[in-house]
């Protein structure tokens, strides 16, 4: 999927502004069309995943806040009421993905495949789909590159992959004991957010939020105590609220 710029910048949660300065700064992937920029969909999620890993200043990440989450000093209320009608069902799109999907504590499995299988079995149904098939799509993935973020979470997903139906799913699992996961910061996971979109631009938005949320030392501390759903759903709906309130 091409992406423009207007569309990385609403992804990210930045400027246009920003976006161009990257792009002079070659910071953030992309290729020439007809002299327009354009975005490559895969090209973008490895780029996100190559930031959040690294913590390479000046990435899409939370190291720069304010030019992430701009106050937009100076702009009316209608202004801003505008950008909130912009942003619509992304708002709380981690929320409604997590109440879609489910939340698993304390699997026992100790291996990054046997998880994988063990929650694809028990998502199945609720997905409608093979859970043999998607196992592998998802171990496909992981041998292209791991899923593993900094701080012991991880969120796999498969490039290869979109729902069928107008609702996002993540699922969370907080295994009972952390598990080997090829981070680049050698540390296991204890969080794994199961990403599932129904299309690419709402995939891209979904694991820029993950990659947000594991930054915060809150939500951090919440994922070791392993919540349930109701719980975590608690929290990620006044994460998701105060970072729409910061536009």
């Amino acid at each position: 999927m091409d992406l423009k710029i207007k569309d990385v910048a609403e992804l990210l949660n930045v400027s246009e502004t920003t976006i161009r300065r990257w792009l002079l700064e070659g910071k953030i992937p992309a290729y020439r069309l007809h002299h327009q920029y354009r975005f490559s969909r895969i090209e973008i999620e490895n780029w996100m995943m190559s930031c959040r890993l690294k913590k390479e200043k000046g990435s899409f990440l939370p190291t720069e806040e304010q030019e992430i989450y701009p106050k937009l000093k100076g702009k009316s209320s209608q202004s801003r009421v505008r950008e909130s009608q912009k942003r619509g069902p992304q708002e709380f799109g981690l929320y409604r993905a997590i109440h879609h999907g489910d939340v698993f504590i304390e699997l026992q499995t100790e291996t990054k495949e046997a998880l994988i299988r063990e929650t694809m079995e028990k998502m199945a149904q609720t997905l409608s789909l093979d859970p043999s098939v998607i196992t592998e799509l998802l171990l496909d993935r992981e041998k292209l590159m791991p899923t593993a973020l900094n701080h012991g979470v991880a969120v796999p997903h498969t490039r290869d992959f979109l729902l069928k139906g107008p609702t996002d799913v993540v699922v969370v699992v907080f295994p009972e004991k952390p598990i080997e996961w090829g981070a680049l910061d050698e540390h296991p996971v204890h969080t794994i957010f199961f990403l599932f979109a129904c299309n690419d631009k709402r995939h891209l938005h979904l694991l820029a939020k993950l990659a947000h949320l594991s930054s915060h030392e809150k939500a951090l501390k919440l994922f070791s105590m392993r919540p349930n759903k109701t719980e975590l759903l608690s929290y990620i709906k006044e994460w998701e609220l105060k970072v729409a309130k910061r536009f």
